[in-house]
């Protein structure tokens, strides 16, 4: 479905980026796998890739900072080209009430989520090509809000703003932007989870289980490839029936 085309996934080297290098790579793309830290992660999955007979380079850099995305989309170009699809995915999501959240953990987790974002396509939307795609990686949470990271939920929903705003000015281009709004997917973010807290939210969600990344990265490749042609602007639930719009 993605034979020929050039993938960059923030945030690849664990979780949902992860299971959608590793389906991309499947699927035919040349896979771009960024990581801030966890290299031993990152080398893991390209190696796994390589292995199943794909294609793809690691290219480190932290998000939130333009320098380092400057450098990171530079070597992704020198290497492919161009850009067929981007998949905005690296986050960090720090647990706390409101009042005990502190300016630099609020500019800390914006600045990673959203201005990640915003850096990352600055840099990127240049070498797009026609019919490219790009994909954020959002979260029920910009919808229903947070009782402990407010920070997160607002700049889940910042990012869909930013989603919509990028669908209009790129459609001409033939560019599509489109968003996922996972629910509770079973990935480090929930690590922390104790047992009874694991069943307790798996209660409520009306399927009975909490999500898997595969799950999202398969949403993932369908807004990546053709089959998605004519849809841009658009947000799609991933959440077992938790949170119905």
């Amino acid at each position: 479905m993605l034979k020929g085309k050039n993938a960059i996934i923030t945030g690849a080297s664990r979780g949902i980026g992860r299971a959608t290098a590793l389906l991309f790579a499947e699927h035919g793309a040349f896979v771009g796998i960024n990581y801030l830290m966890s290299k031993d992660k990152a080398e893991e999955v390209l190696s796994e890739i390589k292995k199943s007979g794909g294609k793809g380079i690691l290219i480190q850099g932290d998000v939130s900072n333009e320098r380092d995305v400057e450098q990171m989309i530079k070597r992704f170009i020198k290497e492919r080209k161009s850009i067929d699809i981007l998949v905005l995915n690296a986050g960090i999501y720090m647990r706390s009430d409101f009042l005990n959240i502190s300016k630099k953990s609020w500019d800390r987790t914006l600045n990673v989520n959203l201005t990640g974002c915003y850096n990352v396509c600055k840099q990127a939307i240049p070498f797009i090509r026609e019919g490219g795609s790009i994909i954020f990686i959002s979260s029920q949470l910009a919808f229903k809000g947070s009782e402990h990271g407010a920070d997160y939920a607002a700049s889940k929903a910042g990012m869909l703003g930013l989603m919509r705003s990028l669908a209009l000015e790129l459609a001409p281009r033939g560019i599509r932007v489109n968003a996922i709004a996972p629910g509770t997917i079973d990935t480090d973010i929930i690590s922390s989870y104790t047992e009874e807290k694991r069943r307790e939210r798996e209660s409520e969600i009306p399927m009975r289980r909490l999500g898997k990344p595969e799950e999202v990265a398969k949403v993932c490749l369908f807004l990546a490839s053709d089959l998605s042609s004519y849809i841009t602007g658009e947000t799609i639930h991933v959440n077992g029936g938790l949170y119905i719009h």
